[in-house]
């Protein structure tokens, strides 16, 4: 079967860093686009980054661009988004996704093949 499992969520100060990751499993990995997504208490889930199957090509949402950077190691088939300057409204359960040969830009407006159980991070001021 395949699995999604997040890691690295916690508590963090405003203007602090926090590094979450993704381990992918029953899939071929270079076969996939990878993206992160978050959904804050009473809020829609929201798209935050995306990644092609090789790394070279990379998406964001407006509202993280120069704080969040998402990169993968297809060697460890993993994914992973780099979170700096973090806000308090950034708190929110962290969900990774997976589609099958889907461009970075595309990972927001499509439907991913497959979610991880999320990771929860929160962000006090």
């Amino acid at each position: 079967q395949v699995q999604l499992v997040e890691s690295g969520g916690g508590l963090v100060q405003a203007g602090g860093s926090l590094r979450l990751s993704c381990a992918a499993s029953g899939l071929t990995f270079t076969n996939y686009a990878m993206a992160w997504f978050r959904q804050a208490p009473g809020k829609e889930r929201e798209f935050v980054a995306a990644i092609n199957w090789s790394g070279a090509m990379t998406y964001y949402a407006d509202s993280v661009k120069g704080r969040f950077t998402i990169s993968r190691d297809n060697a460890k088939n993993t994914v992973s988004l780099q979170m700096n300057s973090l806000k308090p409204e950034d708190t929110a359960v962290y969900y990774c996704a997976a589609r099958y040969k889907t461009a970075a830009q595309d990972m927001g407006s499509t439907s991913s093949d497959y979610w991880g159980q999320g990771t929860q991070v929160t962000v006090s001021s």
